[in-house]
């Protein structure tokens, strides 16, 4: 065998080896324009001239083009052929006297079965673009008929043929008859759901389910399903499909296993073929000779758990607080109710701290549940030196807009010196915030926007060292004209309003300054000034930053900002502090890499270096 194969082999490659190079034939079309002229280009574009002798390629050519134009409803065209070379031909002009086209006599669309009162059948054969008289074309009557085919598909019509499909061109007569009939059978019902491999409790996964059992089957509900489940992060891999067998399968019982007697009876093959025995379910069935008027289809939902500890590390650095780190321990889930536990130690220059929360999902796990949070926050920034202890119990809503609205009761220990000014305080305070994120490509979006409102009151009444009312929101826009021009704008603001300015601690006043605030001044350098010149913090804020970006090539933009703000005491202040500079931003898999170079007008700095790394929100 070997013998034979090799001189084959070698005589092949000797072939291949000799064999000139393939050359695409160049087809100039004369006589007829527009789509049918493209569509013979396209035809002819791979035609290899060199493989054909001359009445050959003639003959491929007229061939190829008659095709091409058959499918534009010229069935009677004249061609004539010049060639640029009779021995060695490069190109070749078309000239094509169309004549006169087959045109549409009849157009015959049919609907049987449940799929004649489904209106996104109708609506396909309503928007059929050909009526009566066009001139035919091919495609649109391939698309209508896979348009129909994948609806009844995705609609559950498991049953469906055509039962008549004929695209009917008679030549002579210059006319067509298309014919298409669909009869879609019953349409399939959501059967009951069925999970394998499962560690969670199953009610909470079938309140995951957009659908309920016994409505019409969508095969788009299918995939919400199975985006559900994985956005839980409970799993490691998720799959949702629709059992169609099922009732198939339900039909034929395994043998039974033969006894003692029939053994010492056995004659010829010791394991003969089993044949399936028929329940009392498929006899019935068979007498009756009824098929289900609404069949249901059984969801089977098969899941691998997601590792019950994960671990994460990440370094980083910023102009706002130099070298940072972050180490992440996340517990998806810690028993079968779907709980979840993480915590989060986070180390910088100004700034250590270490939080944790307890996740505790509801009926709907993706929507609703209860928070228990606490955190450790050391802080050592400008004058501002604070310890601070928190806990905190939330109720989480997530509306079908996209806004989130946590509800929550916080508790805080503060030690804290803000500039010359030491204080100890005990809070309790109720608060609640509304926050919507949206964005298109997150690593780096061309649409998207954020908003986040936060809400929060303190007595004394129940024992706090403060009184107040504390507002602070925050906005940001990111809108793109065009591919090559981005722009971003955000407008920030909050206010406290009390008598007991002193007790309120330094984490709930007001400063700004920084890369995510008003650049081309120092981290959380700008706030009201006591009469040493120190910084004592703000009961207002208000910040405004505009940013436009060019694509320069590739990855690479070009901005160029303005930043406005500051942090006061009396609403409204006379000068907000000014920046604005140029920045340069690179596209990485991680997200946009920031440097930007800001000029303060407000401060005698001539410039001031900003990096940052990660998309805008």
């Amino acid at each position: 065998m070997h013998d034979r194969l090799l001189p084959r082999l070698g005589a092949s490659l000797l072939v291949a080896s000799l064999a000139g190079p393939c050359l695409a034939l160049d087809a100039r079309i004369e006589g007829i324009e527009g789509d049918p002229a493209e569509n013979l280009e396209v035809y002819l574009a791979d035609l290899d001239a060199s493989a054909y002798g001359r009445e050959r390629l003639e003959a491929e050519v007229r061939r190829l083009s008659l095709e091409a134009l058959r499918v534009y409803g010229y069935y009677e065209p004249r061609l004539r052929l010049r060639f640029d070379d009779p021995e060695s031909p490069t190109e070749v002009t078309l000239v094509v006297e169309p004549g006169e086209p087959v045109r549409i006599e009849s157009l015959d669309f049919r609907l049987a079965g449940e799929a004649a009162e489904d209106p996104p059948f109708g609506e396909a054969i309503a928007a059929y673009p050909q009526a009566e008289g066009d001139i035919l074309r091919h495609a649109p009557f391939d698309a209508l008929r896979s348009r129909l085919a994948g609806l009844a598909l995705e609609r559950g019509y498991f049953d469906w043929r055509f039962t008549e499909r004929r695209l009917e061109v008679r030549p002579w007569a210059h006319s067509a008859r298309l014919s298409l009939a669909l009869d879609s059978g019953p349409r399939h019902r959501f059967g009951d759901i069925r999970f394998r491999g499962h560690h969670i409790e199953t009610d909470r996964l079938e309140a995951l389910a957009p659908f309920e059992e016994g409505e019409p089957y969508l095969a788009r509900r299918i995939a919400t399903f199975n985006q559900r489940l994985g956005q839980t992060e409970w799993f490691a891999s998720v799959s949702v499909r629709p059992r169609l067998d099922d009732d198939m399968r339900r039909l034929a019982l395994p043998a039974s296993p033969r006894g003692f007697l029939s053994a010492l009876d056995a004659r010829g093959d010791a394991n003969p073929p089993a044949a399936p025995r028929l329940t009392v379910e498929a006899l019935t069935a068979a007498a009756s000779v009824q098929a289900s008027p609404m069949p249901r289809v059984p969801i089977e939902v098969t899941v691998t758990p997601a590792d019950r500890h994960q671990f994460e590390l990440g370094l980083g650095f910023a102009t706002d607080v130099g070298p940072r780190a972050r180490f992440a321990w996340h517990q998806p889930w810690v028993n079968r109710f779907g709980h979840g536990l993480e915590h989060d130690l986070y180390v910088s220059d100004p700034e250590q701290r270490l939080s944790g929360r307890y996740e505790m999902p509801l009926e709907n796990p993706l929507r609703d549940s209860y928070r228990l949070q606490y955190g450790l926050r050391h802080k050592d920034n400008e004058d501002t030196r604070t310890l601070e202890a928190t806990t905190e119990i939330g109720r989480r809503w997530t509306f079908d807009n996209g806004w989130e609205q946590l509800v929550y009761l916080r508790g805080t220990f503060e030690d804290f010196t803000q500039a010359a000014e030491s204080n100890q305080v005990v809070l309790l305070y109720p608060g609640v915030r509304w926050s919507r994120t949206r964005s298109r490509q997150p690593t780096f979006p061309t649409w998207g926007d954020r908003q986040r409102f936060t809400l929060q009151y303190s007595s004394e009444l129940w024992g706090s060292s403060a009184e107040f009312v504390r507002f602070d929101g925050d906005t940001q826009w990111i809108r793109m004209l065009g591919d090559a021009n981005r722009f971003i704008g955000r407008v920030g603001l909050g206010t406290i309003v009390t008598d007991d300015f002193a007790d309120v601690p330094p984490s709930l006043r007001f400063f700004t300054g920084g890369d995510n605030s008003v650049r081309g001044y120092a981290y959380e350098s700008l706030s009201p000034r006591d009469e040493n010149g120190e910084l004592i913090g703000g009961e207002q804020r208000l910040v405004d930053r505009v940013e436009a970006q060019r694509r320069l090539t590739g990855k690479w933009w070009l901005a160029g900002f303005v930043d406005v703000g500051d942090a006061f005491t009396d609403w409204w202040p006379q000068d907000l502090n000014t920046g604005a500079g140029l920045g340069i931003r690179w596209i990485s898999p991680v997200g946009p890499i920031r440097f930007d170079v800001a000029h303060p007008f407000d401060h005698e700095d001539a410039f001031r270096l900003h990096f940052a790394i990660g998309p805008e929100f």
